[in-house]
């Protein structure tokens, strides 16, 4: 199996930007890359699981709150090179546009915390790279009723 740091090959995740009353939910990661910084729930998909039964899990364990999948809304890569310009983590991350079913939020183990963050308090926050234009992807895909892209069944 790969490490996530110095992989071998690049390690698939998918993210959730999981809207409820107009605000996001966003966890403060409690480990690296990123440590300290605030994301889009998620983490790596098991050998076996569909990313929609990944991003289910992934929220649940990070968050605490159900949700279902909705649609992709990004797709991404994330390479971190360390100071000597080797690759660090190589993630290929797909983020779901989900709609909360239960639960309210609460710090899972690998994050410090969580909360429904109004659009307007983005700017106040350390976003990961790509976040903020993420979530804005989603709210604009949510408005507009788009025809879902993601299929599980194909």
């Amino acid at each position: 199996m790969s490490e996530r740091k110095y992989p071998d090959r690049p390690l698939v995740g998918v993210g959730a930007v999981v809207l409820r009353n107009g605000k996001v939910l966003l966890v403060q990661r409690g480990r690296e890359p990123a440590y300290g910084l605030w994301s889009l729930p998620g983490g790596l998909v098991k050998v076996g699981e569909s990313l929609e039964a990944a991003v289910r899990r992934e929220v649940f364990e990070e968050t605490g709150v159900v949700v279902k999948a909705v649609d992709v809304v990004a797709c991404l890569d994330q390479v971190i090179t360390d100071d000597e310009g080797r690759i660090a983590y190589h993630y290929v991350l797909v983020d779901f546009l989900c709609e909360p079913l239960s639960g309210e939020p609460t710090p899972g183990s690998d994050v410090l915390a969580c909360a429904y963050v109004a659009p307007e308090s983005l700017r106040d926050l350390e976003l990961t790279r790509g976040a903020a234009e993420v979530i804005r992807r989603a709210a604009e895909r949510r408005r507009a009723g788009l025809p879902p892209v993601y299929d599980p069944f194909l």
